[in-house]
C-alpha cells in the first residue's frame, strides 16, 4: 500500500495517539479535589497563620470518579493471537518461509478487528472514551477497505503460509469452540499500544520521521521516555 493510500491510516494513528505518544482508549478518572478547609501560611520561622474556608464550601459535595469508567487494572479476555506484538512480527519473519509483508499487513487488520469489536463491547455506554473509540474502529474499516481495494485481487487471494492460515482459523473459530487454554487476559491499552505499534512497522513506508534509519520495527524506539515526531508522508 502506497503512502496516498495510507491517508485513511495515519488518520486512524493520529485519531488514537494522544499527544503524540501511545495509543490511549480509556481516560484516567478526575482525581476528587479536596478544598483546604484548614490551609496554613507560613511568613517567617515564628510567624504562622490559619486560612478558613467558608462553611458552604466545607460542605459541598466532593466530586467523585465518575462510574463509567474501567476500574483500575481492568482487564479483558482475548485470544492468545489477538495478542500480537513486534516480537510476533520478528519471530514470523525469522520463521516462516513465504512470508511476506502483505500476509503479515493482511493478519493485521484481521487481529486487530477482534481486539476492537471486543473493547468496545465492554466499554461502558457513557465511558468518556466510548465516542472517541468508535471512531477509532469507524476509521480502522476505513484503513482496511482502502488496503483491500489497493491490492490486485490474485493477491488476496493467495494461499496463505500454514503459520499463517492456522492463526487465521484460530481467530475466525467460533468462541464457544475455543479451549479454555487459548484465551488470555490484558490491558485494553496495551492492546491498542500493540496495534499502533506494530502499524507503524507493517506500513513504515506511509510515515516519516526526522530520523530516515529508524526503524519502527524495533522495540527499543518505542521505549518509554523516548519522543519522536511522526508524520505521515504527503
Amino acid at each position: 500500500m502506497n503512502c496516498v493510500e495510507c491517508e485513511t491510516s495515519w488518520k486512524l494513528s493520529t485519531q488514537s495517539t494522544e499527544n503524540g505518544s501511545t495509543v490511549h482508549v480509556s481516560l484516567p478518572a478526575d482525581r476528587p479535589v479536596r478544598p483546604a478547609s484548614d490551609i496554613s501560611c507560613s511568613d517567617g520561622p515564628n510567624a504562622r497563620q490559619h486560612v478558613h474556608a467558608p462553611e458552604d464550601a466545607q460542605r459541598q459535595p466532593q466530586p467523585q470518579a465518575t462510574k463509567h469508567n474501567f476500574p483500575i487494572n481492568y482487564t479483558i479476555r482475548v485470544h492468545q493471537k489477538e495478542i500480537f506484538k513486534l516480537s510476533n512480527i520478528r519471530r514470523m519473519r525469522l520463521n516462516v518461509e513465504g512470508l511476506d509483508d502483505l500476509v503479515l499487513q493482511r493478519l493485521w487488520f484481521q487481529i486487530n478487528q477482534g481486539v476492537l469489536k471486543k473493547i468496545i463491547r465492554i466499554m461502558p455506554e457513557r465511558h468518556p472514551s466510548r465516542s472517541y473509540t468508535a471512531e477509532l474502529e469507524r476509521r480502522f474499516k476505513d484503513a482496511e477497505g482502502v488496503f483491500v481495494q489497493s491490492q490486485p485481487p490474485e493477491a488476496l487471494q493467495q494461499e496463505l503460509p500454514q503459520t499463517v492460515q492456522d492463526i487465521w482459523d484460530r481467530l475466525t473459530e467460533e468462541p464457544d469452540l475455543v479451549p479454555e487454554s487459548s484465551w488470555r487476559f490484558a490491558f485494553p491499552k496495551s492492546l491498542l499500544d500493540n496495534l499502533f505499534h506494530t502499524m507503524y512497522c507493517l506500513f513504515s513506508e506511509c510515515f516519516s520521521s526526522e530520523d530516515a534509519q529508524q526503524d519502527y520495527c524495533e522495540v527499543s524506539h518505542w521505549r518509554k521516555g523516548r519522543k519522536k515526531d511522526l508524520q505521515p508522508e504527503s
